[in-house]
């Protein structure tokens, strides 16, 4: 019964020029869109000598589509993680010997201040993220352009002919974070926080024989019209989704200096590769990010500025070719954030903040103007290029207390650059106790 299935689904896939792609790992959708060996069309043509004409765009899609999909899995892998501080948090009163409130605010949502928790308090939260990527690099992912070129183009032949798609990525992620956030002095914190993270991710392209080079439609088409003809055009689609574990974030932060409401902290975090990251649920790597806080807690307002740096480790997702189980640097990246958190009551604090972070030697993506063989014929087509860059978002948030140590989050992230894999605005919810 499986043969007659897949013997019909094979039979399918060559007479209608509609081709899909059963899933594999997340980390080949791209790659195997257009099937396991890359982008082919069909052809009735021989050569001279009565040899057999199999067109192949192979060598090209691989060289367009694989660092495409290098970009796209690498950034997607720096998707943002709430900070697991606390909202409370307690200094000890030496003249009364307990344990008061330190600031009037909530704190920050994403960023982070120099104030700790309190020796022995523990603080538990959930957090829930939604990012609907639209853009990379200021890019539609709606309509990415790609120019495949044939094997071993020549002008004035048949291997002169192009293929043109217009691509569309649905990606969509939602991040599910647990917390926790235990004080081991009154001056050092250690947090640990576990993402769930389901990927959802499409693609559909419409790949167009451009005839540069041939007249007979013969040569290169995707497969036959309803009237016996050949096909121009064909629409190659894949999708797949994948839900676990992400990359588990563990963090321990000091209290260097403090002196009233001011405060300097030091700390380190340590990301484990917890995550698959052939199914783009985490980034492959492990990763090591010393920090410095520094934050001043006033009658209503508390500003705060956060420097931080990335070591990572090796990663298939920054792999040369997807899918071939080499490793690569992921790009080591700068963090700088700065912010303010204003408590309007006693049971509502606004959260402000600019986070920023600078992707050392990343893989960008940019659109220029492909010339054909003929030297007349023109389309758009991404193209790829190493470099550094800096990726800038805005927050804005309230955290609201109803009853007790109980709050409740509301955060809006938003985009103010175009740089790397975007989503316009991230909401998130989220709660937290502290006992």
């Amino acid at each position: 019964m499986l043969k007659k299935v897949l013997a019909l689904a094979a039979l399918f896939a060559l007479s209608n020029p509609a081709y899909a792609v059963a899933q594999d790992k997340l980390i080949q959708l791209l790659p195997k869109l257009f099937g396991n060996s890359g982008l082919t069309v069909d052809s009735d043509a021989p050569l001279a000598g009565g040899i057999s004409h199999s067109a192949h765009f192979n060598s090209s899609f691989q060289q367009s589509f694989t660092p495409f999909n290098t970009a796209l899995a690498t950034q997607l892998a720096a998707v943002p993680l709430p900070s697991p501080a606390s909202g409370f948090t307690y200094s000890l009163d030496p003249a009364l010997g307990v344990f008061k409130r330190s600031t009037q605010s909530f704190g920050p949502i994403l960023s982070d201040r120099a104030e700790t928790i309190g020796k022995k308090k523990l603080s538990m939260g959930f957090t829930y993220q939604r990012f609907s990527f639209d853009s990379i690099d200021g890019l539609d992912l709606g309509a990415v352009p790609v120019v495949f070129t044939h094997d071993n183009p020549v002008a004035g032949t048949g291997r002169d002919d192009v293929v043109t798609t217009s691509n569309a990525i649905d990606l969509k992620v939602s991040q599910f974070t647990a917390f926790l956030n235990y004080g081991l002095t009154d001056r050092m914190d250690v947090s640990l926080a576990i993402p769930l993270v389901s990927v959802d991710f499409a693609a559909t392209s419409i790949a167009t024989i451009q005839r540069i080079g041939t007249i007979n439609p013969a040569i290169h088409f995707y497969g036959r019209t309803p009237s016996g003809g050949f096909g121009n055009q064909a629409t190659f689609s894949s999708s797949g989704s994948a839900t676990g574990i992400g990359d588990i974030l563990l963090r321990l932060k000091a209290t260097a200096y403090r002196q009233g409401g001011t405060g300097l902290a030091v700390g380190g975090e340590v990301r484990l590769p917890t995550g698959d990251e052939e199914d783009l649920l985490g980034s492959g790597a492990t990763g090591i990010k010393p920090f410095v806080v520094f934050s001043s807690a006033h009658e209503r307002v508390s500003p705060h500025v956060k420097l931080a740096y990335q070591w990572n480790g090796e990663s298939v997702l920054a792999a040369g070719v997807i899918g071939s189980g080499e490793k690569g640097d992921l790009p080591d990246q700068f963090f700088y954030e700065v912010g303010a958190d204003l408590g309007v009551s006693k049971k509502l604090t606004l959260a402000l903040d600019l986070l920023g972070r600078r992707v050392i030697d990343g893989e960008r993506l940019s659109t220029e103007t492909f010339q054909a063989l003929d030297n007349q014929s023109t389309f758009p087509n991404v193209r790829f290029q190493t470099e550094s860059f800096n990726v800038i978002d805005g927050a804005v948030g309230v955290k609201i207390n109803p009853t007790g140590s109980l709050l409740v989050d509301f955060n809006l992230l938003f985009k103010l650059n175009d740089s790397g894999l975007r989503d316009t605005v991230t909401p998130l919810l989220g709660i937290e106790y502290s006992f």
